[in-house]
């Protein structure tokens, strides 16, 4: 059975390898804007849902994983950094505080599905003013949810974590390998 991760991430692609190799990974572009009054610890799941029928759509014979991150400080999302402006800001709440990581999955087969929300706390180290700025003049802050990637510069500014580290990344691998498994045991089980 055929398996189609729905993200142009080339960190979950990675982390896609750990769980098999046996997959397509496909880019697409999907309406990410929320919808009124999502609260931020739902708006990832509301994504990674979107993502998955959405893809589910172009390959309705594939199991789809769609996924979304996101990562909440002071009840806020914080999403990619538009400019160093923005940055700076994302940088200053971080520093010195702890907040969450959300990273969800849908699994989609035919118009079953399966979705689950992993959530990891991070608590980052108190940063000076001249590492931040050193760190938004870098090309790092900009293509990731809250202006970081702890597997890059960032991680020196991590104190600690509460949860799983490959979630933080973009994939809660481990979860997601049973889940898929029992995903695609069920579907399966259906078929025969």
């Amino acid at each position: 059975m055929k398996i189609i991760l729905a993200s142009g991430s080339p960190r979950r692609r990675e982390l896609m390898k750990y769980i098999t190799n046996d997959f397509e990974a496909v880019s697409l572009d999907c309406d990410e804007t929320l919808p009124e009054g999502t609260i931020p610890m739902d708006a990832s799941a509301v994504l990674a849902e979107r993502k998955a029928f959405a893809a589910s759509e172009k390959y309705p014979d594939c199991v789809v994983i769609g996924c979304d991150t996101t990562v909440i400080a002071d009840g806020k999302i914080l999403g990619k950094p538009h400019d160093r402006t923005e940055c700076l800001e994302f940088m200053e709440m971080l520093s010195g505080n702890t907040h969450y990581v959300v990273t969800s999955c849908c699994l989609v087969y035919k118009g079953q599905k399966e979705c689950f929300s992993s959530v990891t706390d991070v608590t980052f180290r108190k940063m000076s003013r001249p590492e931040i700025e050193a760190y938004a003049s870098t090309d790092e802050p900009y293509d990731k949810a809250g202006g970081y990637g702890i597997q890059g510069i960032a991680g020196g500014f991590i104190d600690s974590i509460d949860g799983d580290f490959f979630n933080v990344v973009g994939l809660p691998v481990t979860e997601l390998f049973n889940v898929l498994k029992e995903f695609i045991n069920n579907i399966k089980g259906e078929l025969s």
